[in-house]
């Protein structure tokens, strides 16, 4: 007998598919096992499963998925989607004290198919769940946990129901699984999916238009929350327009206004640098100025504006004009087609970066650039501190040798590698000693020797601190210059000059791929505890992706997507703790002395280091340059 319209039916687009004959669970779990066995393969008869049931399968055996694993990664410190939760919080809030303990389960999870929200109705449903780790945390795409209702309803990109047998993994099979993906009614894009579960023999046929409703009243609130933003934005843009030879952009993470001056002078680039400028410059109020480096090493005076209401941070508002500049200086020459191969150019010997941690170092390696001293280079791991060592030999001339060591490496064969750097510093030119911290012992002492007797080549090495409580760390006394390399999350908007150096590394086409503007502010937003080596290592997998084109958000590692679903508030917040931190570094944790600096009140550090979470009792080291 063929079933009723139940949820043994897909949906797609909120209509019907075909309805497949119902049959004894048993008698479907066995043809289940038969058909995975069998590699899926069909054999003339109609299957009892659906068909985007077995594609899913299909997808699930390709990636070596095994039906009896119950493993599922788990992150239990993720970043919240502000925008997601903001629109869905309160629908799914009302759906919860709606179904009081009833026998369905509502999950909310984001782009990832991380599951970021549960209410679990009924007792004895929330222990099974809790049984299958379907809980906050978890990962659940198609991948990790094969066919359910969020992993393949972000996979197929449309509502998906998931019943019983037709899940991949067997310890999901006593749930039926709703999924509906979420979308920005504005952007398009996969905020997230809307989940209802139950036990299979609970299910409903109002499951279906429950979450079709709840969805489309989440994207009506996801559009009027982007409308409410986007007004404020336009409200500001407006008026500051108005100022005649000022060139204006309003802008947040999804949105930028800018006026024909604007137009005029930025790169693609600079659209997500002024973004971070703007973000770590309002870390500790609602408007600031400031000199900023653009694309092409053009120099802007700007001026930064929070724009938002108590409700939360619409965006930043930045007026530029041209820097002012002392007599005899020219502006670089070239429009912007000539700023842009300039700095693409990954040949070039200038530095990359714009932020002021980057002209610092420019200005610290020039004033170095013709001292043969030994000269120390400091700076936490990945930070490019080699690449700096060999720009510096290049300025030297680039006919002369360089040698590259590594001290990780002595304690292997002492005598051979001491031998190594001998003939180096004998060969002259540059001699790169890394890791010098980490040097055997035993070598110690003649190393500090070598280093007392002028030689022809100028050694530099890299360390991450400058600590001299062991043998090695008495070594680096003997480097009377030293220069910090800084890391890549305080100089976030360098990564538009850092990318075309690091992508034309990894690619021979030409003209090398570009970030686009989304790919380019989502990368800008993130932490890197790697600094400049993982950035090199997500751009390398990210040109593989694009097949030569440029590089768009979804040719990202899924891992370094995340931060596309952060609110201007999460990212000023994270700004403004990067400041503070950094302020009580430099004072060595005085807190009046960070206020002081910063130009606010004890009281006023105090509240915010509460509100931001900074433990005083584990406050980063400084050590002055």
């Amino acid at each position: 007998m063929a079933s009723s319209p139940t949820l043994e039916q897909a949906f797609v687009d909120g209509e019907e598919a075909t309805i497949v004959p119902e049959r004894p669970a048993a008698a479907l779990r066995a043809e289940r096992e038969r058909m995975l066995e069998s590699g899926i393969a069909a054999d003339g008869a109609v299957p009892p499963f659906r068909d985007e049931i077995i594609t899913s399968w299909r997808r699930c055996r390709m990636v070596g998925m095994t039906p009896t694993s119950e493993d599922v990664p788990y992150r239990p410190e993720f970043e919240r989607p502000n925008r997601l939760l903001r629109a869905a919080g309160p629908v799914i809030d009302r759906l919860a004290e709606q179904m009081g303990g009833g026998p369905a389960s509502i999950l909310l999870a984001d782009s990832e198919a991380q599951i970021i929200d549960r209410r679990a109705g009924a007792r004895a449903l929330g222990e099974a769940l809790d049984r299958a780790m379907v809980a906050p945390g978890f990962h659940y795409a198609e991948e990790f946990t094969g066919t359910n209702g969020i992993g393949s309803a972000l996979e197929a990109r449309k509502p998906f129901v998931v019943s019983g047998s037709e899940h991949y993994r067997e310890n999901l099979q006593e749930f039926t699984c709703i999924g509906s993906p979420l979308r920005h009614p504005i952007s398009g894009v996969v905020e997230g999916v809307l989940d209802v579960t139950c036990r299979v023999g609970e299910a409903h046929e109002l499951m279906k238009p429950l979450v079709l409703a709840a969805v489309r009243e989440i994207e009506s609130r996801m559009y009027a929350d982007a409308s409410r933003r986007e007004q404020m934005l336009l409200e500001r843009f407006l008026r500051a327009g108005r100022r005649s030879g000022t060139a204006v952009l309003s802008l947040n993470e999804d949105v930028v206004m800018a006026n024909t001056a604007a137009s005029a002078l930025l790169d693609v680039s600079d659209q997500a640098s002024l973004w971070e400028w703007a973000c770590r410059m309002l870390g500790t109020g609602d408007e600031c100025t400031g000199e900023v480096r653009l694309a092409g090493e053009v120099v802007v005076d700007a001026r930064a504006t929070r724009i938002g209401d108590r409700d939360g941070t619409a965006g930043v508002l930045v007026e530029m004009r041209p820097a002012a500049r002392a007599a005899g200086d020219r502006a670089p020459a070239g429009g912007p087609r000539a700023r842009r191969a300039r700095r693409a150019d990954p040949r070039g010997d200038v530095l990359p970066g714009r932020s002021v941690a980057a002209g610092r170092l420019r200005d610290d390696v020039d004033a170095v650039a013709d001292d043969d001293r030994p000269l120390l280079l400091r700076g936490e791991p990945g930070t490019g501190k080699l690449f700096v060592a060999t720009h510096l030999h290049r300025r030297r001339g680039r006919q002369e040798p360089l040698t590259v060591l590594d001290a990780r490496t002595s304690p292997d064969d002492p005598a051979t590698w001491f031998r190594r750097l001998t003939s180096g510093v004998d060969g002259g030119g540059t001699v790169v000693v890394r890791h010098l911290d980490q040097l055997v012992p035993e070598l110690a002492g003649r190393v500090e020797a070598l280093l007392e007797v002028p030689a022809g080549a100028r050694v530099v090495a890299t360390v991450r601190t400058r600590d001299g409580g062991s043998p090695a760390g008495r070594t680096l006394d003997h480097f009377p210059v030293s220069i910090t390399v800084p890391p890549l999350r305080y100089r976030g908007e360098d990564i538009a000059d850092l990318a075309p150096v690091l992508i034309g590394a990894h690619t021979a086409r030409r003209p090398a791929p570009r970030l686009l503007p989304a790919t380019l502010r989502t990368l800008s937003g993130l932490d890197w505890p790697g600094n400049v080596r993982e950035l090199g290592s997500v751009l390398a997998t990210a040109v593989t992706r694009s097949l030569g084109s440029d590089i768009a958000h979804e040719h990202l590692p899924a891992e370094y997507r995340d931060s596309s679903n952060r609110s201007g508030q999460a990212s000023l917040q994270r700004a403004e703790r990067d400041i503070l931190l950094e302020a009580l570094a430099e004072t060595h944790g005085n807190k009046l002395a960070a206020a002081e600096r910063l130009g606010i009140a004890r009281s006023t550090l105090y509240r915010k280091m509460r509100i931001l979470g900074i433990d005083e009792n584990r406050l980063p080291a400084f050590r002055p340059r």
